[in-house]
């Protein structure tokens, strides 16, 4: 797949996650799936995503940086949104907190296989302990 197929896939894998199709994602996602090293499959991978946006339902993937190359991409993702109770082990509540995604992805004939996320829980933590509340 050239860059442009590649960045395409990745931008309707996320309208993909963004709709909230998950029944489509098999579309996007191997059978075989890999997240931080670990082999979840795509029902692992599917349930993974279902506990995400149960823990926050306005949960949205707003791309902020997308870099394709060959079978490789690389994207900063930034989520700005109001998670239930507590996340990465800060008590949001309900309360709304910006944070980044940086993830990047190998595809094999034209789907994600693997998957290497590093998530900014610093700066949630951060707007907590600031603020008392989180982002406003």
């Amino acid at each position: 797949m050239d860059e442009r197929g590649l960045r395409a896939a990745y931008e309707r894998y996320l309208a993909c996650l963004n709709r909230r199709e998950l029944d489509r994602l098999h579309e996007h996602v191997g059978e075989d799936v890999q997240h931080n090293g670990r082999r979840l499959g795509l029902p692992g991978y599917r349930r993974m995503l279902e506990e995400d946006f149960a823990r926050i339902p306005d949960l949205t993937f707003g791309l902020d940086l997308l870099v394709a190359d060959r079978d490789q991409v690389a994207a900063r993702l930034v989520f700005d949104c109001t998670p239930g109770g507590e996340l990465f082990g800060a008590p949001v509540d309900g309360r709304r907190v910006t944070f980044c995604e940086h993830v990047f992805y190998r595809y094999v004939d034209g789907r994600i296989a693997e998957v290497h996320s590093l998530l900014d829980a610093d700066a949630v933590r951060a707007q907590v302990r600031s603020t008392g509340r989180g982002a406003t």
